[in-house]
């Protein structure tokens, strides 16, 4: 039935969805001989329709319907079709789920950026990226990072799904080093206390918020609810008595300036590169401030793996859900 399986594939591709994310969905139970089958191919569609957010029955007669379509709020939208809006939220919206079911359930009250803060600098020099995520889990917030993506172009950098009052971050866009990702990560995490998805389930922004400048009044708030996590204001005042930066002057500097501003090495960097419109330099200056690359999805899906309860999943759910987690290898 290789050619069921191709019409099939393609029916999802013309939806909207990358091959790496059909790849991921398949179950790891299909075979030649189960596509021989009326029920063994009706049960692939149901198992897909699960995974990659589709109406199941609609599938059975080869149509794609998204269960989740014009219902998510997208931050910076620029030239996404209703398809692939529709491709994100669904996607999204399923490997959410599947995050909440392997988390412990409870409240989440809305914290303040600042108390968040002071919580974190109880124990630690700064907030970085991993005591972010150790917060979020600690909150039942679970965070992981997309290795396997719905749209053949990424398109989005990160995603916060909320489901009956619980919520789950999904980060789709990695870099080299931790400062940049834990702004993402803070930045989404704003939006989770300051309940910007009252009314929506989910929120996805398709650009880096730290770049982007479109007046969206609650992407503002998100972003000075980061900024005070980070550094302890939303608008940090970063002094320096070197008026010109190059990368290894940049890293040296911050590097002694971080524990006068309690505030990680790279966010500093950050923070005066943006000040100064030095973003080039600041990139350049994170490689010797950390000294190697540390790909971001390495630490994050790290401590995902370790948090989330597996066995409450089932096999094929968590096989789907390693699967988004590992990428390359799928």
């Amino acid at each position: 039935m290789a050619g069921d399986d191709e019409n099939l594939i393609e029916r999802l591709r013309k939806a909207g969805f990358s091959r790496a994310a059909i790849r991921a969905a398949w179950p790891s139970w299909w075979s030649e001989e189960a596509g021989e089958t009326p029920s063994g191919r009706a049960e692939l569609r149901f198992a897909l329709a699960r995974r990659l957010g589709l109406e199941p029955k609609p599938l059975l007669g080869e149509r794609v319907e998204f269960v989740w379509n014009d219902e998510a709020r997208f931050k910076h939208l620029s030239t996404h079709d209703d398809a692939q809006k529709a491709a994100l939220t669904s996607f999204g919206m399923s490997v959410g789920r599947l995050l909440l079911r392997a988390t412990p359930s409870g409240p989440i009250d809305p914290i303040a950026a600042e108390a968040l803060r002071d919580a974190i600098m109880a124990g630690s020099p700064f907030v970085d990226l991993g005591s972010l995520l150790g917060t979020c889990w600690a909150l039942r917030i679970p965070v992981i990072h997309l290795r396997v993506f719905p749209l053949e172009a990424k398109s989005m950098h990160a995603m916060v799904v909320g489901i009956d009052g619980r919520f789950a971050i999904l980060l789709g866009r990695d870099a080299a080093y931790p400062a940049p990702v834990a702004f993402t990560l803070a930045h989404e995490l704003g939006h989770v206390m300051l309940n910007h998805l009252a009314d929506a389930p989910a929120l996805i922004d398709l650009e880096d918020p730290a770049l982007a400048r479109d007046g969206d009044e609650q992407e503002d708030e998100a972003d000075r609810f980061a900024l005070t996590l980070l550094t302890g204001s939303p608008e940090p005042d970063i002094q320096t008595n070197i008026d010109h930066f190059n990368a290894p002057t940049l890293a040296a500097a911050v590097l002694r300036a971080t524990g006068e501003y309690g505030v990680e090495p790279g966010t500093l960097a950050l923070c005066l590169a943006h000040g100064r419109s030095l973003w080039p330099v600041a990139m350049s200056a994170l490689g010797f401030i950390y000294g190697e690359r540390k790909p971001a999805w390495r630490e994050v899906n790290g401590i995902a793996d370790g948090e989330l309860d597996w066995d409450l999943l089932g096999d094929e759910a968590a096989h789907y859900l390693r699967n988004v987690m590992i990428g390359d290898n799928v």
